[in-house]
């Protein structure tokens, strides 16, 4: 892979290279070309930010399992997925995705911190490697591929987001995958397109039904909670028993 002048240069400079991992097949295919990279595995960090029962079964394991021994770091939100949104009285939406703030970005940001600080030999330089890609939305082909995080560039930290497969596609990703030896996630096997929570705002019909398969007790809970704070999962409004119920009859 082809990395960016400026990334070669904070990498020269013994800067930490945070590499962000869902679990998922863009993670997955950005560690194993990172690695292949010749990156020093001393610069090299895995960092996840677990979502705890709203998460896939398997994925802290997963992560280890195909991470070529590189020290994992796993961020806890302060509160988890259910607390939030009884919290706000509602889910997050896509506007407004509160559980990317506080159960992802926020709790990942914090343990890097704590490792820069922890480590002073990175002279507070660090690079977060996300496996965003254009493909997947017109906002995310949009985005920059090396940019400075102002808002963790402070008080002589220089902060860098970097996006080092931006240009894969889906077949892409998995036949990098493949030939480092290695399968994706068992959910995907399973039949779902996406690897974050379980039953995500931003699930597709087909992965919402996928997920009430594999997790009929999490989906309970879900609905139970829809049916406490009188708010939706869904972004239209319907809830969850009635969606899939549509789904089943159509």
């Amino acid at each position: 892979m082809r990395i960016p002048a400026d990334i070669t240069d904070l990498i020269e400079r013994g800067a930490l290279v945070a590499i962000n991992h869902s679990g998922g097949k863009d993670s997955q295919a950005m560690s194993i070309r990172l690695v292949e990279a010749g990156i020093p595995r001393d610069q090299l960090l895995i960092v996840h930010a677990t979502l705890g029962d709203v998460e896939w079964p398997g994925t802290i394991s997963h992560i280890r399992k195909t991470t070529f021994g590189l020290p994992p770091v796993i961020a806890r939100p302060r509160r988890s997925f259910f607390e939030m949104v009884r919290a706000r009285g509602m889910f997050p939406s896509p506007r407004y995705r509160q559980c990317t703030s506080d159960q992802k970005r926020g709790p990942i940001e914090r343990e890097l911190r704590r490792y820069l600080a922890a480590n002073p030999r990175f002279a507070g330089r660090i690079v977060s490697a996300m496996g965003m890609r254009a493909e997947e939305s017109a906002a995310r082909w949009s985005r920059h591929v090396v940019r400075l995080n102002n808002r963790n560039s402070v008080a002589g930290r220089t902060w860098i987001d970097w996006l080092p497969i931006h240009e894969l596609s889906r077949r892409e990703v998995f036949d990098a995958i493949a030939a480092a030896g290695q399968e994706p996630h068992w959910a995907y096997g399973r039949g779902m397109t996406r690897l974050s929570c379980s039953f995500c705002i931003m699930s597709s019909l087909a992965d919402l039904r996928c997920a009430a398969r594999l997790r009929p007790d999490l989906l309970s809970a879900y609905m139970a909670l829809e049916d406490e704070i009188g708010h939706t999962l869904r972004p239209d409004g319907t809830n969850l028993r009635e969606t899939l119920n549509r789904l089943d009859a159509a």
